[in-house]
């Protein structure tokens, strides 16, 4: 109707032109030009592209959204001026919109060729793009269908696989209590549905509990979801806003971290240190494990090392003038997180030879082993006589963990640690073990043969009966320890945070299952570092595995990336989701620099992913305050 008005004046005003010109002559005839010029600017219908405004859509419920999302010409209007909010949206047209909406989204994968999307569609550069970043879905070797309408479940589960959302609750129940229909909700929309509803990304007009999730999505419903998912504030009209109760399924689970000063120089500032328990908390992570025992030195000034190594403290700048362990321990329990200090390095040192590389130079390490340099005899060896041990390009040795002064030592640094601080309890790992080669010095030797009627070790280092010595001397002095420490204070827990067993028995002699069965550990956390899902999940099975968690919380360890190999936030979301799946007490992530630093993904993204992750705060398990096992 526009168009032909338009014309009608051009036609009616021709003859006038002539006349007007002939009558008032040319300045006259350009003024009125000019004034012409302004009225058909005036009257010319806004092109569609640009269009911020529609003249259909006065007291729409989505009418501020809509208003927002054609001001940022993510959605655009019709020629006449109308938006149709009642309209349905086809496929085309919705692809159209996320490529607007999300131009600048990662692609994750290739593909993207439909096989009814020839090149010279008007909408192939958006459907290639939308599947390219995740948010259109499908076997791209058959149709996409781009003039068939979408479904509002279509439409929500498009935005919430494309914005990597995930559900933290229990499915059915999530869906059950969002909605009044949802037993029609697709079998393989419900995950997605799920996560979409706890993001708050539907919107149900005008029955907030009814979704329709199989009815062709309207322009306006379309505009609302993208309102959501863009997270325009105050766009859509909050009564019609679906909330899901996103609480986890479980009551209490372990969230830890292991803070380290290899690679991070978080523990050699005191303000980097507070800010970092601050984003923990802020992440609802609940434990942290801090290393007190690396490099042959202590972090925190300890007298028992003063007299053994001739230094109280690990000699790096930053930890000069403070108790880093009083630090953590204090601004740690006053954001509600527990700390338990790790003996990282157990009974290993470095050799003694210049352990400064490029790489850690900046953090100040020693230029040799004060302890190997001071205490030669404490050191064991191979059969060959020789004493060092390659752990990735540094050269370690072994304290003996057999010598009782060696035994005297590394117990009292626990007890010293356990009187003089609040402690939550004490870690070890596998360093608290020995690898399997060593254990031919001539103290030990000496102790074979006296409890085997002189007869010497056997030569292979591998021999059965020589590795379950060795590793049941170790437990006895795991057993030594941890009576020490309870007598000391009954309520400190004893973790450990060991390899899987096969490794951890045959590599480093730490039979952490007798341990568990002796009732030496009360917290479990199995280092299971695996890139393939399915490795993850054959150590998550192991029967040992099984049977200690009907005993003791049992977490997993899970590598979120280390020094020039980063791990990427979708897996280690991936190995976490598995972890709940089995059901066990939690997890820890090793380490806290790599949680945002480190990644292939930018901090603020590793963030919002371990936000999502978790999302509410959870209370850590612990059997020293009465955690009991599920039934």
């Amino acid at each position: 109707m526009l168009k032909h008005s338009v014309k009608s004046i051009f036609t009616s005003t021709a003859d006038r032109l002539v006349w007007f010109s002939r009558t008032f002559g040319r300045l006259a005839w350009l003024v009125f030009l000019l004034v012409f010029s302004l009225i058909m600017v005036v009257m010319m219908p806004t092109a569609s592209s640009s269009q911020t405004t529609f003249n259909d859509i006065q007291g729409n419920w989505a009418q501020a959204c809509i208003e927002q999302l054609g001001q940022q010409k993510i959605i655009t209007g019709y020629s006449d001026g109308s938006f149709k909010p009642d309209a349905p949206v086809l496929k085309a047209e919705f692809a159209e919109m996320l490529d607007n909406a999300f131009a600048n989204a990662p692609v994750v994968r290739s593909g993207g060729n439909f096989a009814d999307i020839p090149l010279t569609y008007w909408a192939e550069p958006a459907i290639r793009h939308a599947y390219q970043t995740g948010f259109l879905f499908g076997d791209t070797n058959s149709a996409f269908n781009p003039e068939q309408p979408i479904l509002r479940w279509q439409v929500l589960v498009s935005l919430a696989n494309g914005l990597h959302y995930t559900p933290t609750g229990e499915v059915s129940d999530t869906l059950n209590q969002a909605f009044s229909d949802a037993a029609e909700i697709p079998d393989d929309a419900q995950k997605a549905l799920a996560a979409a509803a706890e993001k708050q990304l539907v919107v149900n007009y005008p029955n907030i509990k009814t979704l329709n999730p199989n009815q062709p999505a309207t322009r306006a419903e379309v505009g609302a979801f993208l309102c959501q998912a863009l997270k325009i504030s105050k766009a859509v009209p909050s009564n019609y806003v679906v909330t899901a109760n996103t609480a986890p399924t479980q009551s209490t689970e372990l969230r830890g971290v292991w803070m380290t000063n290899i690679d991070s120089n978080a523990i050699f500032d005191r303000d980097r240190l507070a800010r970092g328990l601050e984003r923990l908390k802020q992440l609802n992570f609940n434990t942290v494990y801090p290393s007190v025992w690396n490099w042959g030195y202590t972090l925190y000034p300890s007298n028992v090392a003063r007299k053994v190594i001739g230094r109280s403290l690990y000699p790096a700048t930053g930890l000069e003038g403070r108790d880093f362990l009083q630090e953590i321990i204090k601004q740690g329990h006053q954001q509600g997180i527990a700390v338990i200090p790790w003996f990282e390095f157990g009974f290993m040192a470095p050799a003694d030879a210049d352990v400064l590389t490029k790489d850690n130079s900046d953090l100040s390490l020693p230029k040799n082993s004060d302890l190997a340099q001071r205490q030669p005899d404490w050191l064991t060896s191979r059969r060959d006589g020789t004493k060092v041990w390659k752990e990735g390009i540094h050269d370690r040795v072994w304290l003996n963990p057999f010598h009782p002064e060696v035994q005297q030592f590394i117990q009292s640094l626990i007890l010293e640690i356990v009187s003089n601080y609040d402690v939550d309890g004490i870690q070890f790992d596998d360093h608290f073990g020995l690898p399997y080669e060593f254990g031919y010095d001539s103290f030990t030797v000496a102790l074979y043969k006296s409890e085997h009627g002189g007869q010497s070790p056997p030569d292979d280092p591998q021999n059965a009966d020589w590795i379950r010595w060795r590793a049941d001397k170790i437990t006895a002095f795991m057993k030594q320890v941890f009576q020490a420490v309870k007598q000391r204070k009954p309520k400190v827990l004893i973790s450990v945070a060991p390899n899987p067993l096969e490794f951890s028995y045959n590599n480093s002699l730490a039979d952490w299952l007798s341990w568990e069965r002796q009732g030496l550990a009360e917290e479990l956390i199995i280092q299971v570092y695996r890139d393939d899902i399915n490795g993850f999940i054959a150590e998550l099975e192991r029967p040992e595995v099984q049977e200690a968690r009907s005993h003791i919380p049992v977490a997993i360890g899970i590598m979120a990336g280390v020094k020039d190999s980063p791990v990427a936030i979708q897996k280690i979301n991936e190995q976490v989701k598995a972890v709940r799946q089995h059901g066990f007490a939690g997890e820890a992530l090793f380490f806290y620099e790599s949680l945002w630093n480190l990644g292939k993904e930018t901090p603020d993204e590793r963030r919002l992913a371990l936000k999502e992750l978790f999302p509410v705060i959870a209370e850590r398990p612990n059997i020293v305050n009465g955690w009991k096992p599920s039934s």
